[in-house]
C-alpha cells in the first residue's frame, strides 16, 4: 500500500514529530511505501493565488498533486489550533485539493475524484476531549474537517484519532500512547476520535 504522511507542525521535537516517526516506522515495517510531506519543512506556500482562482495550476501544486495521486492512503497530522488545522495545513488542502483534482461538478451533480482512496487524522490538542464534545466544538470539527473536506472529495475516513490534554501528559503517557498507535490506526473502534 502507497501511504503518503502530511505533517504540519513547525517543531522538530513535539509529540507530533513523534507521532510522524511512529507512523512512518510502522508503515515501512509492514512492507509498505511511505511518502512524508513536511509542509513547513519543504517551505510549503499555502496562500491561494490569483492564477489559481481561476483554475490555473502552480507548479509546486502538480507536484503535491502527483503524490496524492500515487496515495491508497493519506495520513493528516497535526495539532488543533483555534480549533482547526494550522494555516499551511489548511493553505495545502486550499490550494492542492483543487476543482477538477479533487472534485468537480458534471450537469450540477458533483463529483468526488478522490473516491477509492482512505484517510486517517492524527490530531493532538491541549484542551480535553470532554470539554470539547460538551461545547459542540467536536461536533464542529468533525462537520468541517472529516465531512466537508474528506468525504466531500471522495476519501473514505479510516480514523480520526485524537491525543487530547497534551500539556497535562506525563512522558510515560506519551510513550504508551505512540506504542499503542499503530494498532488504533487500524482496529475497528465506535470512538475513532478518543485516545483511549
Amino acid at each position: 500500500m502507497n501511504h503518503l504522511i502530511i505533517y504540519a507542525h513547525p517543531r522538530k521535537k513535539s509529540f507530533n514529530h513523534a507521532i510522524l516517526d511512529t507512523v512512518t516506522e510502522s508503515c515501512r515495517q509492514e512492507g509498505h511505501e511511505v511518502v512524508v510531506r513536511d509542509l513547513y519543512s519543504i517551505g510549503f506556500q499555502p496562500a491561494l493565488g490569483p492564477s489559481e482562482m481561476l483554475g490555473g495550476v502552480e507548479e509546486d501544486v502538480v507536484q503535491e498533486q502527483t503524490y496524492v495521486s500515487w496515495a491508497d492512503h493519506v495520513v493528516f497530522i497535526y495539532p488543533l489550533w483555534w480549533a482547526g488545522m494550522p494555516a499551511i495545513l489548511k493553505g495545502y488542502i486550499d490550494r492542492v485539493f483543487s476543482y477538477g483534482f479533487a472534485y468537480k461538478y458534471v450537469n450540477g451533480v458533483q463529483t468526488r475524484l478522490l473516491a477509492g482512496k482512505r484517510a486517517t487524522l492524527i490530531h493532538t490538542q491541549n484542551k480535553s476531549q470532554e470539554e470539547y464534545e460538551a461545547n459542540g466544538i467536536e461536533n464542529a470539527m468533525n462537520l468541517t474537517i472529516d465531512k466537508a473536506i474528506l468525504e466531500y472529495c471522495g476519501f473514505t475516513l479510516n480514523r480520526h484519532l485524537v491525543f487530547d490534554s497534551i500539556v497535562d501528559s506525563t512522558t510515560e503517557e506519551r510513550n504508551d500512547w505512540l506504542a499503542q498507535l499503530p494498532r488504533r490506526m487500524y482496529s475497528p473502534s465506535t470512538t475513532n476520535r478518543r485516545r483511549t
